[in-house]
């Protein structure tokens, strides 16, 4: 894929020293545009690399491996999609997003870590409830939850999207249960019981004096306790390879990737948008934000440091994540064993497969690239590694 002709960094470097001299940021905020500003730029060093075969040369510069960063992503993302491809079941797999209503967007905002911690808590709780209860499946489940904060227009929108076994352990952990072909749990019997989770949660956060609110906030949770909350399950995938083309495309994500951006002119920042609420034929639209609007409504989805943004519930929870694995490969007939996992329907690099095209020779396509010069950050002198 060519490499896009602009890029998030280029609109922060353009126009962020004005949004900053016009905003009061908070620290975080400040450290991800300087980040994403000096991402893969002489500011933070690199090395000189030359091929093997016809001494071609090139220069890498370092990245800032910041999260919110949409260059640095890539690596992490194959990383991370290794692990789990070991980790898939040969079950049907559901998608299951839990969105909690924008009149919560303000609170949201405020208090980051405890909104976000409870709109995890509330929709693995709902989907581990129901599941367990004998009248809907009466397994115990797994799966992976993953936060967005956004919308297709950079606005908030938090939410949160489930991969779920379709299916899992009976009580007495003796036999495998397989939900229905095609369906998986009631999205209202879930919507309603996540609603209510969230509600308790945040009245009993507010009572602890764990949330900064300006004013009461009981009759913003009587209101929304009489709406219906969205919560919706997609269809089945495929199978497990078509499990790590979903994780591939969503885990990693950031408020805006820079394939999106279609230019900048002035003040003016073009982009891709869809409209979900549209007919599929009028769902692809562009937006023009100016610059300072645009880098406003990026920061809006900074998360808050040390905050986990994917995590495991069930059979996946870490402690016992491998045991309980192993366990439901034994009843599952023609499971796989670890060792042996299923191709994805992507390539998956693993390994030394992780870097192999990146060192390869562009040009001849026969030598390898090797380091031989190290570029300090900020501009130092260089120092020479192979002086041959």
């Amino acid at each position: 894929m060519p490499r896009p002709t602009l890029e998030v960094a280029s609109i922060f470097r353009r126009h962020g020293e004005r949004f900053r001299a016009r905003q009061r940021l908070p620290v975080q905020q400040l450290r991800l545009m300087q980040a994403v500003e000096t991402c893969r730029t002489a500011a933070l060093g690199g090395h000189v690399e030359r091929c093997s075969h016809c001494q071609h040369q090139r220069i890498s510069y370092n990245s800032c491996r910041n999260r919110h960063c949409p260059k640095c992503q890539n690596l992490e993302r194959n990383r991370w999609l290794e692990h789990r491809r070991a980790e898939l079941l040969p079950v049907p797999y559901f998608h299951v997003v839990f969105t909690i209503p924008d009149q919560f967007n303000a609170l949201a905002l405020r208090n980051k870590a405890v909104v976000y911690g409870i709109l995890f808590q509330a929709s693995a709780q709902a989907l581990l409830t129901i599941a367990a209860d004998p009248r809907h499946l009466g397994a115990r489940i797994g799966f992976f939850s993953i936060l967005h904060t956004w919308g297709q227009n950079l606005l908030l929108h938090p939410h949160v999207h489930c991969v779920v076994t379709g299916g899992g352990l009976s009580p007495d952990g003796e036999r495998w249960i397989s939900c229905r072909p095609g369906f998986f749990l009631s999205v209202r019997v879930l919507s309603r019981l996540f609603r209510r989770l969230v509600l308790d949660a945040l009245r009993r956060a507010f009572d602890k004096g764990q949330l900064q609110q300006a004013g009461d906030l009981c009759p913003l949770l009587a209101r929304l306790s009489k709406r219906e909350w969205v919560v919706y399950a997609k269809p089945p995938f495929g199978g497990p390879a078509q499990v790590l083309d979903y994780l591939g495309r969503y885990t990693h994500r950031v408020a805006i990737s820079n394939n999106r951006l279609l230019g900048m002119d002035g003040e003016q920042v073009k982009f891709r948008y869809k409209n979900y609420r549209a007919k599929n034929k009028d769902r692809h639209r562009t937006m023009t934000l100016e610059a300072g609007e645009f880098i406003r409504r990026f920061l809006l989805h900074t998360i808050p440091p040390g905050f986990q943004r994917i995590r495991h519930y069930g059979l996946l929870a870490s402690r016992q994540k491998q045991a309980n694995l192993a366990h439901c490969r034994r009843l599952l007939p023609g499971a796989r064993p670890p060792e042996a996992p299923l191709a994805p329907a992507i390539h998956v690099p693993s390994g030394p497969d992780l870097m192999a095209p990146y060192l390869r020779c562009p040009v001849c396509e026969t030598g390898q690239m090797q380091r031989v010069e190290v570029l300090l950050p900020r501009l130092y002198r260089c120092r020479e590694m192979n002086s041959s």
